[in-house]
């Protein structure tokens, strides 16, 4: 058991597993001649994008501007992966001395031309590759687009990026690996098609953990943006993208309450674990998360500030006992927390706070 020591709930990260995780997605980009931009909305906290730099990342990914004023490391390369539309929030865009963007409409164009103030910015466009979201679906979308950009003397068309989300969705690995092909494939046909009417595209930006390594291995894609593989966690482990070693990231949590036999009730409820099963859908997991070393206890309920597990009668718990449990998805996991306690060898070594925690604007 990981520091038992400590006060529950609590979230804890064992450095050893981090760093691994992180050294070995800088491997995979490093061997296959990728940049390796890693997407920190997967765990909000300065520390772990230091390391990622110090392992090979050529820059970092953000979702949010406040994220990313949050993390204050300004002589980073952002890449601020989210369609900027209010002027106030293009302005400050302005602030970071290396930064890019994306757009997926004119609008988008037209806003950030006003705000560049006369200083060269360069912007992606973002492509939907299946997921559903964001991002132009069609070749004559994109290439008007391009055009578009190039128009406006202060901007510079960077590249085009998409996001495979929908892997998330799989039913299995099989299906994880067609999806990722098709990610890394898709996009370099579009860049042929690019080329051929006469523009030159820089950057082909795939996302996602579960597909990073094979759209990445796709000849012509040029960097991986990844964010959840520096934890992983019970979906990446169903998805047959990690496994149980794998995953840096736990919370621990005390039984405070056995009402009845094959049920227990723990410390950490919906404010702690989250109530994700999966953001787009995945039906693989059971519950809300892994309790390591109990394969049959399934958390089946969260309230507030309680979770309700249950239990064949052969499983024995006890009230005092503290449990780890991998969470769902521990992306939003880490986005309720405040800080997390940083272990080795099951020792606390130290204490990193959620630099931005919370910053969704």
């Amino acid at each position: 058991m990981l520091a038992v020591e400590l006060e529950t709930p609590a979230l804890v990260v064992d450095l050893d597993i981090l760093k691994a995780n992180i050294a070995k997605m800088a491997d995979f980009a490093r061997v296959h001649g990728l940049k390796l931009r890693p997407h920190i909305k997967a765990h909000k906290i300065t520390q772990i994008a230091e390391l990622q730099l110090e392992y090979g990342a050529c820059g970092l990914t953000t979702s949010k501007l406040s994220e990313t004023e949050a993390l204050d490391l300004p002589d980073a390369d952002f890449l601020l992966a989210y369609q900027l539309v209010d002027p106030r929030k293009a302005k400050r865009l302005f602030q970071f001395p290396k930064i890019s963007t994306l757009v997926d409409s004119s609008k988008g164009v037209e806003v950030l031309a006003a705000a560049s103030r006369g200083r060269k910015l360069p912007v992606l466009v973002e492509v939907d590759t299946g997921l559903g979201r964001a991002g132009v679906r069609t070749r004559e979308e994109l290439l008007a687009l391009v055009e578009e950009i190039k128009r406006v003397p202060s901007l510079e068309f960077a590249g085009i990026l998409t996001h495979a989300g929908h892997a998330y969705s799989a039913t299995s690995f099989q299906e994880v690996e067609k999806i990722g092909r098709y990610e890394g494939e898709a996009m370099v046909e579009l860049v042929g098609f690019l080329q051929e009417a006469g523009h030159r595209v820089e950057t082909v930006s795939v996302g996602s953990t579960p597909t990073a390594k094979i759209a990445g291995q796709v000849p012509g894609v040029t960097e991986i943006r990844p964010g959840n593989y520096v934890f992983n966690d019970a979906i990446q482990v169903a998805l047959g993208v990690a496994e149980e070693k794998d995953c840096a990231l736990s919370v621990l949590s005390t039984v405070i309450s056995t009402p009845q036999r094959g049920r227990a009730i723990i410390d950490a409820g919906s404010k702690v674990l989250a109530l994700d099963k999966g953001a787009h859908g995945t039906s693989l997991v059971q519950g809300f998360g892994m309790v390591k070393g109990y394969p049959s206890v399934v958390i089946e309920r969260l309230s507030e500030e309680h979770g309700i597990l249950s239990f064949p009668p052969e499983v024995e718990l006890e009230i005092g006992q503290v449990l780890e449990i991998i969470p769902n998805h521990a992306c939003p996991v880490v986005n309720l927390a405040s800080d997390v306690c940083v272990v080795q060898a099951g020792e606390v070594v130290d204490l990193w706070f959620v630099a931005a925690r919370g910053k969704v604007q």
